[in-house]
């Protein structure tokens, strides 16, 4: 059986040189982008497991975040065919593609969801982040891009970004926050009730929701609560078989995907290996065990 990596992510070389001619110091301003796997494959091949194959998005080096928007989707454009460059090389490790979009770019945002990612069964569906332009992925402004891929029935990957407006932001709980607040927006926004299509990817085990379960039961409407199920998560929480057996609780045993984060949290490839066993630990039934592998998202796909 080969396992699906869902959250795995890459930076394309091209795209860092190119923001870097116009912001030299991005990568100061984001260490995380010197992690070396991420842009040599080489290195990415590197005790490899075998039975695993990502699907790769970009690390959250957003081009809108520095350039207008025109300038900001080209760079989109040029990364997602460079994605899908680097499946190709690379298809004894890499599956599928997730692709860039513009978010200070809507208009354009839309063209490359028709144009690229629907054209192309490479690529997987989107990459959003819990926060863009300063605001919440669910403020208004961005909501058409919702309804384009539930239009289209494709799914969306939900990655956590630091709130600028806190002086506190740290790498351990704070996107975990982000993330939670992030599904709780798009559920208030009832983007579940106007697109029945929607499908969202949420990083981390859908963070903070597992857990307080009960309490979004007791303070929100039952309608509410049953759209919070309704999204999908990954594994990457870097170990704990008693956390991704919570989430299983409360998601259900099909939105269950196995992903990973790397080549993030260990050097030089990430914590394939850790999550794996994680998986390999919790207390459910094999047939549970490889829907989590392997069959939640291809079935998630044919949805």
């Amino acid at each position: 059986m080969t396992k699906l990596d869902v959250f795995a992510h890459v930076l394309p070389a091209e795209l860092l040189n190119k923001m870097q001619q116009q912001v030299p110091n991005i990568v100061a301003q984001n260490p995380f982008v010197q992690i070396p796997s991420l842009t040599d494959m080489a290195i990415r091949h590197q005790n490899f497991p075998t039975d695993v194959k990502q699907i790769i998005s970009n690390v959250n080096l957003n081009p809108e975040d520095y350039f207008d928007g025109p300038v900001a989707a080209e760079l989109c454009y040029q990364a997602n065919d460079e994605m899908l460059k680097m499946v190709a090389d690379n298809n004894d490790i890499f599956e599928n593609a997730v692709a860039m979009v513009p978010m200070n770019n809507i208009d354009q945002a839309l063209e490359i969801i028709t144009k690229q990612v629907a054209a192309d069964n490479k690529f997987v569906g989107i990459q959003l982040f819990t926060r863009a332009l300063g605001k919440s992925i669910a403020d208004p402004d961005f909501e058409a891009v919702f309804a384009k891929m539930s239009e289209l029935n494709l799914p969306i990957w939900l990655h956590p970004v630091f709130d600028a407006r806190k002086p506190d932001n740290n790498i351990t709980f704070s996107w975990e926050y982000e993330l939670t607040q992030a599904m709780y927006q798009i559920v208030k926004a009832g983007y579940f009730e106007k697109y029945p299509n929607l499908k969202i990817i949420v990083h981390h085990a859908g963070s903070m929701v597992p857990f307080f379960a009960e309490r979004i039961k007791f303070t929100m409407s039952e309608v509410e609560y049953n759209d919070f199920k309704k999204f999908y998560v990954d594994t990457a929480i870097l170990g704990n078989p008693k956390a991704l057996e919570l989430a299983l609780d409360f998601y259900g045993k099909e939105h269950i995907l196995f992903g990973t984060d790397a080549p993030f949290a260990k050097m030089p490839n990430g914590a394939t290996s850790e999550i794996v066993s994680a998986i390999d630990q919790m207390e459910i039934d094999e047939a549970t065990r490889s829907d989590i592998y392997t069959d939640n998202f291809k079935n998630l796909l044919k949805k």
